[in-house]
C-alpha cells in the first residue's frame, strides 16, 4: 500500500481486499459519492468496508473503499490522523498543472539572492542623533578565511560594498550555520536600533487573514529566500547598516536582518505587492494561498507569480508548500471544513506526565494556583493532591491521585482558561528550565492586569541539551517559546520573562553581543535580534507556571539539535595528540575542573571562597559543557594535567608570543594561560637563539649635557658625491659645524678640532664611533695632550652616537635636495638654517644658546623694519636744520675752511646735503655744519 496524500480515501483494488479480508466478516456497504483519479478518469467504487487497523499505538476500525480493476492499494488522508501521519508539507504532486507553473516559474526560485526593482528603503532615524561608530571586534583566528570568504561572496552579489571611511559602524557577529558555512549578522541592537523610528504600518488582523482562508480547500504557502536582503535601500539608509569588520568597513546594500523596523517594512511591501489579490494572505515572509480547486488555486499561484517576477523576487523552494488540504495558522487549523482550534497549544497539558515527587506536585499546583480565577471549582478540583503535601505525609500516588491530577488537567485545558489570540491585546512569553525540560506560557495582559493564556508549550530535553550549562538550559526555554509562537509574536512588540538574571545582559534587546560568547548564544542572540522583545528578569517564585511545564515535560524526541560547530581545536586536528575524549575525562579528575564542570551542569553557588575557583566564578555566564567538556565561549578550558602539552601544541612552528597567543584564544583557555605562553616562548631555546634584536631604546642613551663645549660628537661621512665630510656637533647648544676633508683620517680630524677649540676653547669630552681615525695613536695623543677624554660608541651600534647619527642623516638630506652653487656655499646655507632654526629639545637655535642673539636670515626682511621707530626714542642732537635753512659749511683742502650753503635736504639723524653758492652738492655731518644769519 502507497501513502497518498493526494488521495482524500483509502482505497483497495477488489482482488486485493478479497485476499487481506479472507475469513473474516467484513460489512460492505454502499458509496454514494463519484470519484475521479488525477487524469480525471472515473472511479468505480464497488462498496466500503469498515476494517481494523494496528499502526504503531492506535487500535481501531477505519474505512476503505473497495474499487474495481486492478488499481494500486492507496493510504489517502482520511487515514492519516487518526493513525498519526502528520504532513510537513508537499513539495511535488502528480497535480500536472502544479508543476508545469513551477516549472514555468523556475527563475522564482534560484540559488541567488533576488534584488527588487522598486524604490529604495529608506530608515528613518531619530533627529540630532550622533552617529554610533563601534570598532570590530575580534575574530577567532579559526573564523578568519572563512568570515573573508563570505564577505567576498556578498561583495560580488551585490549585497555590501567596502568603503573606506564611514560615521556608522556596527560591529558583526559571525554565526556558524550547521552545514558549516559562516552567516554575517550585523549587532545592530547596540547601533542603529537605540535610535530608529518605530515603523508605523499596521499589520493585517488575526481576524481578517483567518477570514481569506476559510474560504479554500486546498492551499499553498510560499517562502522567501533571505526576505530582508532581497529589498535594496537608499544611500543615507545603507550607511546607517555599515557594518565593521578585521577586512574594514563594508556598506549593505539592501535591507538587514537585525533592523528593528524591517518586520514592519516588509509586510507593508508584500501587502502592496499582493495584497489585492484574491486567496493570498501576505504574513510577514510568508505568503498564505488558498483555492476552491486545483485549477484555480494554479491560477492564482500564476498571477502571484507574475507579480513576484515583475519585482525580482525569490522563493525558498524547499520551505514551499503547494497543493496540500489544510494549512495551519496561530493556533488554527484550516481546511476544506472550516476553521478549527488545534490541541496542539494544549498538548503541554495533555501529555504531561503524572509528578513522581513532592516538588513536581509543588509546581503543578502553582500553575493551578496562577490561574484560579480562571478555574471553577479548582480548590474541590486538587484537593486530594494538597493532601499529599501535608506535612508528615508521606509520598505514595495513589489512584485518587491520578484521578485528581487528570481531572485538574482537563479543568486548565478548557475553554474558560485559553484565551483567544488578539492583536489589540499585549503579550508575554514566560519561559523557564529544569534539569529535564523546558516550559513556556504565551499569554494577553489584560485591562485589569491579569494574564490569560494563549498557549502552552513544553517538552523534555534531549540528550545533547541535558549536558548544557544551566544558563544555556534557560536559554534554550527562551529559544524554544519563540520558535513555536513565531507566528504569534513576530512584527509585535512582546514581553519575555525569565527567572535567570545574567540572561538580560548576553540577550537583552540592548545589550551588546559579547566576543566570548559561545558559538550556541551567539546564534541565539543573532536569531532573537529579529524580534521586538523586551526581556525582562521575574524571580523564580512569580514564574510557578512556567517552572511547572518545565519539570513536568511532556515526551517529545528532539533530534534537531545542532552540534557546536569548530568548537574545539582538538576536534578539528586530523590526528590530535590530544583527543577531546582524553579533555573531558582528565577534566572529570582535575581538582578544580571537576567541581566547576558540576556547577556549570547544575548551577553555581551564590559566591565561592577559594581562590581557585574564583576565576571561574567570575566568568560563570561565559561556560558552558560539550561532550563533557568546559567551554568558555568557542575555547575549550584544559585541566592542568594537559596544559604543557597543549602548549607544546602551540608552539609547534615556533610562533612568537603574539601569534601563539593569537593561536590558543581560538581554541583553548585556562586561567593565567597568557603568562604561561609568554613562559614557554622565553624558556625556548631554540626561538631565543633566533629572535630578533630587542626594541631600540629611543632617548636618554648620553645624559644632559651641563655646560657648553661640555662634550662633542663627532663623525665622518661620505663618500657623498665625491666628498667626505666631518661633522661635529656640541651636546650642549646642538651647534653644527661641517667641514668638507680629505679622504678620513686623524690628521682631517685633528685639524677640524684645532680650528673650533681655537675658537670656543678646550673641550671636555668627545664622543666618536670605532673608525680607524679615531683610533690611531696620533688621535689618541691630540686627545690626551689637550685632556680631552674620549667616548666610543658599541662596536657595530652607530646609534649609540645618535647625536652625530641623527645629524649626519639631517646634512645628507640637506645636501640632496640643495644642489646650487658649490660646496662652499652649499655647506655655508646649511650651517646657517640649522644655526637659526629653535630645536625641538631646546625651543630655541643654537645661536640663541651660543651668542645669545638670533642670527639674521632672509625670513628677518619679511618683517616691517622697526630701526627707525627706535632711533626716534633716542635724544635729539643738539643742532638741527630744516630744508633751505642758510649754513657755512666745511670745506678740506682749500684755503678758506668754510663757504657760504643752503640746506637741501636731510638724510639721516645728523647728516645733510648742502648746495654751495657756485653750485656744488656736498654731504656733510652736523659737526660740518654752522648756522648761518645772513645771505
Amino acid at each position: 500500500m502507497e501513502v497518498d496524500s493526494g488521495a482524500a480515501f483509502t482505497v483497495l483494488s477488489g482482488r486485493t481486499y478479497r485476499r487481506v479480508a479472507s475469513g473474516t466478516q467484513a460489512r460492505l456497504e454502499v458509496f454514494p459519492q463519484r470519484l475521479q483519479d488525477f487524469q480525471g478518469r472515473k472511479i468505480h467504487v464497488l462498496r466500503t468496508a469498515s476494517v481494523n487497523v494496528e499502526y504503531g499505538t492506535y487500535r481501531g476500525r477505519l474505512m476503505v473503499l473497495v474499487v474495481k480493476g486492478q488499481r494500486s492499494s492507496l493510504l489517502g488522508r482520511n487515514w492519516f490522523r487518526p493513525i498519526g501521519i502528520r504532513l510537513a508539507g508537499v513539495y511535488q504532486l502528480n497535480s500536472g498543472p502544479i508543476e508545469v507553473l513551477i516549472e514555468e516559474y523556475s527563475d522564482l526560485f534560484s540559488q541567488n539572492i533576488g534584488s527588487v526593482k522598486a524604490l529604495p528603503i529608506k530608515l528613518h532615524i531619530e533627529e540630532n542623533v550622533a552617529p554610533i561608530q563601534m570598532s570590530a571586534r575580534k575574530v577567532p583566528f579559526a573564523l578568519r578565511d572563512r568570515i573573508s570568504l563570505e564577505l567576498d561572496r556578498l561583495v560580488g552579489q551585490g549585497v555590501l560594498e567596502p568603503v573606506e571611511y564611514t560615521d556608522w559602524a556596527t560591529p558583526i557577529v559571525p554565526v556558524i550555520n550547521e552545514d558549516g558555512r559562516i552567516r554575517i549578522c550585523g549587532d545592530y541592537k547596540c547601533t542603529v536600533n537605540k535610535v530608529l523610528k518605530k515603523d508605523m504600518y499596521q499589520i493585517t488582523a488575526v481576524s481578517d487573514i483567518l477570514t481569506t482562508l476559510k474560504k479554500g480547500k486546498i492551499f499553498a504557502k510560499l517562502d522567501f529566500a533571505q526576505a530582508y536582503q532581497q529589498l535594496p535601500v537608499d544611500e543615507d539608509s545603507a550607511k546607517l547598516q555599515t557594518i565593521i569588520t578585521h577586512k574594514g568597513a563594508f556598506r549593505p546594500k539592501r535591507l538587514q536582518f537585525g533592523i528593528a523596523s524591517a518586520p514592519g517594512i516588509f509586510q507593508k511591501f508584500m501587502d502592496t505587492l499582493l495584497g489585492n489579490v484574491d486567496g493570498v494572505a501576505p504574513y510577514f515572509d510568508n505568503v498564505l494561498v488558498v483555492a476552491g480547486s486545483v485549477r484555480e488555486l494554479v491560477k492564482v499561484l500564476k498571477e502571484v507569480f507574475e507579480r513576484l517576477r515583475r519585482v525580482g523576487i525569490c522563493l525558498k523552494r524547499e520551505k514551499c508548500v503547494f497543493g496540500s488540504d489544510s494549512v495551519t495558522f496561530l493556533g488554527y487549523r484550516i481546511d476544506a471544513l472550516g476553521i478549527h482550534p488545534t490541541a496542539e497549544k494544549l498538548s503541554a497539558f495533555h501529555n504531561a506526565p503524572s509528578p513522581k515527587n513532592k516538588m513536581e506536585l509543588q509546581a503543578f499546583l502553582g500553575l493551578l494556583n496562577f490561574y484560579h480565577n480562571f478555574l471553577p471549582n479548582k480548590a474541590e478540583v486538587a484537593e486530594p493532591l494538597h493532601r499529599l503535601l501535608d506535612k508528615g505525609c508521606t509520598w505514595k500516588w495513589r489512584q485518587e491521585h491520578e484521578r485528581a491530577f487528570q481531572r485538574a488537567k482537563r479543568l486548565i485545558s478548557s475553554n474558560s482558561v485559553l484565551t483567544q489570540y488578539d492583536d489589540a491585546l499585549p503579550l508575554t512569553l514566560t519561559c523557564d528550565a529544569s534539569q529535564h525540560g523546558i516550559g513556556c506560557v504565551l499569554a494577553h495582559k489584560l485591562p485589569d492586569g491579569r494574564e490569560a493564556p494563549v498557549a502552552f508549550h513544553s517538552r523534555t530535553l534531549a540528550t545533547a541539551e541535558r549536558n548544557y550549562a544551566q544558563i544555556d538550559k534557560e536559554a534554550l526555554s527562551i529559544i524554544a517559546g519563540i520558535k513555536k509562537f513565531h507566528n504569534y509574536i513576530y512584527g509585535r512588540p512582546f514581553e519575555a520573562k525569565t527567572n535567570h538574571k545574567p540572561l538580560l545582559g548576553l540577550l537583552g534587546k540592548s545589550a551588546q553581543t559579547p566576543t566570548g560568547l559561545s558559538p550556541r548564544m551567539t546564534r541565539w542572540s543573532i536569531m532573537l535580534s529579529a524580534y521586538d522583545y523586551n526581556l525582562v528578569y521575574v524571580p523564580g517564585k512569580q514564574i510557578g507556571y512556567a517552572d511547572a511545564l518545565s519539570r513536568l515535560p511532556q515526551q517529545v524526541n528532539v533530534t534537531d539539535v545542532p552540534p557546536p560547530l569548530e568548537v574545539l581545536l582538538l576536534e578539528s586536528m586530523p590526528d590530535p595528540p590530544v583527543t577531546a575524549e582524553q579533555i573531558a575525562e582528565l577534566s572529570g579528575k582535575d581538582a578544580v575542573l571537576s567541581k566547576v564542570r558540576s556547577w556549570v551542569a547544575n548551577g553555581w553557588p551564590a559566591n565561592v571562597a577559594a581562590d581557585e575557583f574564583k576565576v571561574y566564578w567570575r566568568r560563570k555566564n561565559e561556560l558552558s559543557l560539550h561532550k563533557g567538556c568546559v567551554l568558555r565561549g568557542c575555547c575549550v578550558v584544559v585541566p592542568a594535567q594537559l596544559r604543557r602539552r597543549i602548549l607544546e601544541l602551540l608552539h609547534a612552528g615556533h610562533p612568537g608570543i603574539a601569534r601563539m597567543k593569537c593561536l590558543a584564544r581560538s581554541y583553548v583557555w585556562w586561567p593565567k594561560v597568557d603568562q604561561e605562553i609568554e613562559a614557554s616562548v622565553r624558556s625556548c631555546s631554540q626561538c631565543q637563539e633566533s629572535r630578533k634584536d630587542p626594541q631600540k631604546e629611543c632617548g636618554g642613551t648620553w645624559p644632559e649635557a651641563k655646560a657648553p663645549w661640555s662634550r662633542l660628537h663627532a663623525d665622518f661621512f661620505g663618500p657623498f658625491r665625491g666628498k667626505i665630510f666631518f661633522l661635529v656637533v656640541d651636546a650642549y647648544f646642538k651647534w653644527l659645524e661641517v667641514r668638507i676633508v680629505p679622504p678620513a683620517s686623524s690628521r682631517a680630524a685633528i685639524e677640524v678640532l684645532r680650528e673650533l677649540c681655537g675658537t670656543h676653547g678646550l673641550l671636555d669630552r668627545i664622543v666618536t664611533d670605532n673608525g680607524a681615525a679615531f683610533k690611531s695613536i696620533e688621535f689618541s695623543w691630540f686627545l690626551k695632550s689637550n685632556h680631552i677624554r674620549h667616548l666610543t660608541s658599541a662596536q657595530f651600534h652607530p646609534a649609540s652616537n645618535g647625536q652625530a647619527e641623527r645629524l649626519v642623516q639631517t646634512a645628507k638630506e640637506f645636501l640632496k635636495k640643495d644642489s646650487t652653487g658649490d660646496w662652499s656655499v652649499r655647506i655655508a646655507r646649511l650651517l646657517l638654517t640649522q644655526h637659526a632654526t629653535p630645536s625641538t629639545v631646546t625651543n630655541v637655535s643654537p645661536a640663541e644658546l651660543l651668542m645669545n642673539r638670533k642670527l639674521v636670515t632672509c625670513l628677518d626682511h619679511l618683517k616691517p623694519n622697526s630701526h627707525d621707530n627706535i632711533q626716534v626714542n633716542r635724544a635729539p642732537p643738539r643742532r638741527q636744520f630744516s630744508a633751505n635753512d642758510w649754513v657755512f659749511a666745511r670745506l678740506y683742502g682749500q684755503a678758506l675752511k668754510w663757504t657760504r650753503a643752503t640746506i637741501m635736504k636731510r638724510l639721516g639723524r645728523v647728516v645733510y646735503v648742502v648746495r654751495t653758492l657756485d653750485g656744488l652738492i656736498l654731504k656733510r655731518h652736523v659737526n660740518q655744519l654752522r648756522p648761518r644769519s645772513a645771505p
